[in-house]
């Protein structure tokens, strides 16, 4: 089964970086790096906010766990956001692509 994973990111250079990693160790075929994201969220009893960066990872649901592991290694949030959604269809070339490009 193919994933895709949402991961919210303090700035582009962290996004940046836990990139590269996940796709060195080929545990993800793809990162899009979506800029300038406007997040509200609760945080320590109140209302926060703060600008963000979303990575949206293509991968395959057996990664998971490694992709947590790594992204949790290079965050600087104490509880970062690392949210999977089945892939429940799609292009089939793609989601062969996507099975070749993972280890």
């Amino acid at each position: 089964m193919y994933v895709v994973v949402f991961v919210i990111c303090s700035s582009e250079k962290e996004g940046r970086k836990i990139t590269q990693e996940l796709l060195k160790k080929k545990l993800v075929a793809c990162v899009n790096i979506l800029k300038n994201v406007e997040s509200f969220f609760w945080w320590e009893a109140k209302i926060d906010q703060a600008k963000e960066v979303l990575l949206v990872i293509k991968s395959k649901k057996n990664k998971l766990n490694q992709i947590t592991k790594v992204v949790k290694s290079l965050h600087s949030y104490t509880v970062p956001e690392i949210i999977a959604l089945p892939i429940v269809g799609g292009n089939k070339d793609y989601l062969r692509w996507i099975n070749e490009s993972v280890r």
